[in-house]
């Protein structure tokens, strides 16, 4: 079989398009790189919503901690605790029972079990917690002379919060929102171990790496393969969020500008 065959066999597997069956001898160097390939669509797509629905949510929740309201204070502090505070694994095994008797009270909650929706819930709601850390912390450390300059200009509430307040924390909070996002796509490998099944039992990119390692007893290829298209991920979310923080800072000098760092986080 050609490779150009075997992309057009397994390119789309995981999205249950294609080959049903996977391969079980004599497995080819093109047959891993395209399935693994394949399964990271899984990935990407757990990444990309709960990067985008966390963003909207870290922002209320960061601008909640920051209220005078002891309620909505303490309602988020307590969200960043819970979800700051316990292994991300933990998460998907309690949200997996959670949703599963849910899912007996009402057929309502039937999606909510299966990986393509109750994982991207988990994942969303801890990239939540994390970046409305980062970005409580970047509204902490707002110049003040910013905030008076606004109020001699008139401004106040929210053309305050949208003109001055929200850019400004943008911009500090960026580099480190940065790492976060990157964080949260490696992290998307963590649903393979959790208990919510796979929709038509395809797959994401860990468990083609794994499958290939068990039958071909050798994880020296598929475990190097699958870490090869994290990386090109993780180069594509820096070019991404680097034009971003540029576009965030263009006004300043060159030399001023914040430049973004990848600092993983070894232990979290």
């Amino acid at each position: 079989m050609s490779c150009w065959q075997t992309i057009q066999d397994y390119g789309l597997r995981s999205l249950g398009i294609g080959e049903r069956g996977l391969p079980k001898a004599d497995i080819t160097l093109c047959e891993q790189f395209v399935l693994i390939g394949s399964g990271m669509i899984w990935n990407i797509y757990f990444g990309v919503f709960a990067l985008i629905c966390g963003f909207f949510l870290a922002t209320a929740v960061a601008v909640g901690k920051g209220s005078k309201n002891r309620l909505i204070r303490k309602s988020s502090e307590w969200f960043i605790f819970l979800f700051r505070g316990s292994p991300l694994f933990i998460q998907f095994f309690f949200a997996y029972f959670l949703f599963l008797s849910l899912k007996s009270v009402h057929p309502f909650f039937d999606p909510f079990t299966a990986a393509w929706l109750g994982a991207m819930i988990v994942l969303f709601l801890n990239t939540s917690a994390y970046s409305g850390e980062i970005f409580y912390g970047a509204l902490r450390s707002i110049p003040k002379g910013d905030v008076e300059s606004a109020d001699a200009y008139g401004f106040s509430g929210w053309p305050r919060f949208k003109r001055i307040i929200w850019p400004t924390t943008l911009r500090l909070a960026w580099p480190a929102y940065t790492n976060e996002a990157i964080f949260l796509f490696h992290a998307t490998t963590l649903v393979f171990f959790s208990g919510f099944p796979t929709w038509q039992q395809r797959g994401d990119a860990l468990y083609y790496a794994n499958y290939f390692a068990d039958k071909t007893y050798n994880p020296f290829i598929p475990y190097p393969i699958l870490a090869g298209y994290f990386i090109l991920l993780t180069l594509v979310v820096l070019a991404i969020f680097g034009a971003v923080n540029r576009r965030l800072n263009r006004h300043l000098p060159q030399e001023a500008k914040r430049k973004i760092k990848f600092r993983p986080n070894i232990i979290r």
